[in-house]
Parts: structure tokens; sequence; C-alpha cells
């Protein structure tokens, strides 16, 4: 048997090749770290709830590709009540700053796919909730009401800075982009998101459950559109990415 050199190194190159690759689809970066932006509604006890705009920061290690923990920091303006409308003629205007720490689980953790077919595309679905804090700032409000002297019997209750618990719930998917290497590197992010406060800062109207019997706690949703990008040393998984 002869042995042919330029055959071996060639074969040797190619299986160094395809182990690259291979390596490469079945590994993910630990962290990520990214920005958006969008619109919010609020719901409180104020008549009726009006559009803000919000943008935010997240930082997430992930356990695994489809299973995230992380923080993320919110900046927004919260609207709501018309004074012509609100039975007591209330409105206000939150200026708000808020921290969550949120876990985030993905449809490709719980599915088996196949490359390229439905469940892969669809595989950056996810449910997720979180726990964290929302400082209130109340930069205009009716703190009157209409028509009565601005006396402490006529002004209503409430304070315009607090801070209360918020609870994050999300619906979203993320869209994976490659890079070069085969590493799931940059990902565009579409979220609705629900926060639950615990507390009346929210709108600023204390008193508002009370008066109007509303058992219900002060809310506000959220839709942003987002990037995050992926880096730091790298896991392997057990799934082809």
């Amino acid at each position: 048997m002869i042995f042919n050199l330029p055959r071996a190194i060639y074969l040797t190159l190619l299986l160094v090749f395809i182990e690259s690759f291979s390596f490469a689809q079945s590994n993910y970066f630990k962290m990520s770290y990214g920005f958006g932006g969008g619109m919010n509604r609020s719901y409180t006890d104020v008549y009726q709830g009006d559009y803000g705009k919000i943008v935010y920061g997240v930082f997430d290690y992930h356990l695994t590709p489809f299973l995230t923990m992380g923080l993320e920091g919110q900046y927004g303006r919260i609207k709501g009540g018309i004074a012509v409308k609100d039975p007591a003629g209330r409105w206000f205007v939150n200026k708000y700053t808020a921290l969550t720490v949120n876990l985030k689980l993905m449809l490709g953790e719980l599915v088996n796919y196949n490359q390229g077919g439905l469940l892969y595309n669809m595989r950056g679905m996810y449910l997720g909730f979180g726990l964290g804090a929302i400082n209130n700032d109340i930069s205009n409000i009716a703190r009157y009401r209409p028509g009565k002297t601005h006396t402490p019997d006529n002004r209503f209750g409430g304070e315009d800075k607090s801070v209360n618990f918020l609870l994050p719930i999300n619906f979203g998917f993320n869209y994976y982009i490659k890079d070069s290497y085969g590493y799931m590197r940059y990902v565009i992010n579409v979220n609705a998101q629900s926060n639950i406060t615990f507390g009346e800062g929210l709108d600023g109207y204390s008193e508002s459950r009370l008066r109007s019997n509303n058992a219900y706690p002060d809310m506000y949703n959220s839709v942003t559109l987002g990037f995050r990008y992926m880096f730091g040393s790298v896991r392997s998984y057990r799934k082809t990415l």
C-alpha cells in the first residue's frame, strides 16, 4: 500500500474544518447586553389611561441559550386621566425609573427542532417574569378638585415621589443572527410586557382605590423593539444552534 501524503493532509484538514464548524454550531456565549424602546399605556384608578414612551437597557446571563436571568432598567413617562371625563377631574404624568430582575424561558429549551424547520424558527419565543422596584416621580398632576379652592380639604391624597414593588410579566420573541463563525451573536427582540405595581404611587393618587371601589392594582403595559449583543466565554449545548 502506497501512502499518499497530499491526500492524507487534505482529509485531515477537511475533518478539522468539519469538527470546528460543528463545534461552533453547538456552543453559545454566556452573556448579552442590549437596549431598546417603545410605547406604554397606563391602567390605573383614574378614568382613562394614556400612552407614553419608554427606553430600556438589559444585561442577561445565559444559563442555556434559551434560559436567561438578568437585569433590566427602564426610564419613561406614564400618563393617564382626562380631566373633563374623570368624575373627580384627575390626570397625571409620571416620569419613572424602574429596575427589575427577570427570568425568561424560550421555546427552544422545551422542544426538539430540526435546523431550518418551523420550531427552529420559533425557538426564540419566550415567557418570563421578574421582580423589582419602580421609582415614581409625578412631574405633573391635578392635585386639587376642579373649581375648588386650593385648601387641604379639596386636595387629592397622594405623594409626588414614591417607590413601589414591581412585577413584570413578559411575552416576546428573539430573532437570532449568526456571526461569520456560526455563533448566535446578535439578537433582534420584540417584547410585550405587563407591569403590575404594589402600591398607589403609579398615578400619584393614594385615595383613588377607596373612592372608586377599585380593587385592582395599578399597572402599565409596554411594547418594545430592541437589539442585543452576545459576548463572553462560550459554553457547549446539547442541541444544534
